[in-house]
């Protein structure tokens, strides 16, 4: 089975507005994404921007608990925008409906008001009816990663509150039963084990950017047994989960030699993120390289060859297409914790995400969004916002 994984505002000022909030209006925060020119020699910069001050939500606790949710003063609508879609099929299936209800949230979930979101290679073929047997019903709302801010808790929550603002992929299974109601709404309901409080130096753009796409990397690398002084060949390194891998194993795990392949515009990327070599493949066949490598991930669907380039005993981990031995495909199980667990990387800002220099999208061009992202062309991530 052919892995399927890849690569805003509500405003209601507080009486006072607590430090800990950033604005909602700017996507990029001071310490920011890397981002990427739109020309054929790819610069990577830092875009950096100052916040203003506005409150997302006007928070008020209370000590009286529903008994599937905490009571709150917060203005919750019933109905909401969200884009859906009825029918399997192209970009041309997606609708922003204007009366779709607020979901419900359990006794273990929280509330999000999105504020901003991001695709990911899973989200078409989704939505192209790929995995059609273990999904959802339809209608759908599409979306799996998102940050927001929490407006309603379940009576079961222990850590979250009104007003956190938290980061996640909200789906644990990617292809198992996926949610219903995805991110690309106004509001969404997700279990509080599935997110994490947001990095207080990114934006919600860009912290939107890394849930589903930071812990493919960081369980690929996980079940390839990488460690320390080991090295490492990435297939697809300018990609959303390229990208990450290339960092988290140069920076987090400690790699003694990151090489990762990419387009010639993307070169001078691969090596601002950490590659010590950067591998042009319309140029370079890396499976020719004389050294190779204790472990291959490929993330672009090139199995037969990324054999050819890992050492005897290695490990090679396969995102898509065809599995070669010694290569395992597996599918990411979202986890709160290990956002916990690289928070501190990404507040370092030794780990950043990489926003395709496209977007981000305004809510109203999700389906813009999506036609780029099909296109096999775009670089890190594709980023929705804002999300009103």
């Amino acid at each position: 089975m052919e892995t399927l994984l890849s690569s805003t505002t509500l405003q209601l000022k507080p009486l006072h507005p607590p430090s800990s909030f950033s604005s909602l209006h700017s996507p990029f925060s001071s310490t920011s994404a890397l981002r990427v020119k739109g020309s054929r020699k790819a610069e990577t910069f830092i875009q950096r921007s100052q916040f203003s001050t506005v409150l997302p939500v006007r928070v008020s606790a209370s000590s009286q608990a529903a008994a599937a949710q905490t009571s709150t003063s917060i203005s919750i609508p019933s109905e909401m925008k969200a884009w859906s879609y009825t029918d399997y099929g192209s970009v041309d299936v997606l609708k922003l409906e204007s009366n779709v209800a607020v979901p419900d949230i359990k006794e273990d979930q929280v509330l999000i008001k999105v504020v901003a979101a991001a695709l990911n290679p899973i989200d078409f073929k989704r939505r192209l009816g790929k995995f059609k047997a273990t999904d959802s019903p339809l209608p759908t709302v599409p979306g799996y990663d998102v940050a927001g801010v929490v407006v309603k808790v379940g009576s079961q929550v222990k850590e979250l509150k009104e007003g956190d603002e938290v980061y996640g992929d909200i789906n644990e299974k990617a292809i198992d039963g996926p949610n219903q109601f995805g991110s690309l709404a106004e509001y969404t309901a997700v279990e509080e084990k599935l997110v994490a409080l947001k990095p207080k130096n990114l934006s919600f753009a860009e912290a939107a950017a890394l849930p589903l796409v930071i812990e493919t990397a960081y369980e690929g690398l996980e079940k390839a047994g990488f460690s320390a002084g080991q090295s490492i060949l990435v297939l697809g390194g300018a990609g959303g989960v390229g990208s990450l891998v290339i960092q988290l194993a140069k920076h987090v795990f400690g790699a003694s030699k990151v090489a990762a392949t990419s387009s010639t515009g993307k070169l001078e990327l691969l090596k601002s993120l950490g590659a010590d070599l950067a591998i042009d493949y319309t140029k370079d066949n890396f499976e020719d390289l004389p050294d190779k490598f204790d472990v291959v991930y490929d993330s672009v669907g090139q199995g037969e060859k990324a054999v050819k380039a890992v050492k005897e005993g290695g490990s090679v981990v396969v995102l898509t297409g065809a599995v070669t031995p010694p290569g395992f495909r597996f599918v990411v199980t979202s986890n709160g914790e290990m956002l916990k667990k690289l928070n501190p990387y990404l507040e370092s800002g030794k780990v950043k995400p990489v926003i395709d220099p496209k977007g981000p999208f305004p809510f109203d061009k999700v389906v813009d969004a999506f036609s780029h992202l099909e296109t096999g062309r775009a670089t890190g991530k594709v980023v929705i916002y804002p999300i009103p």
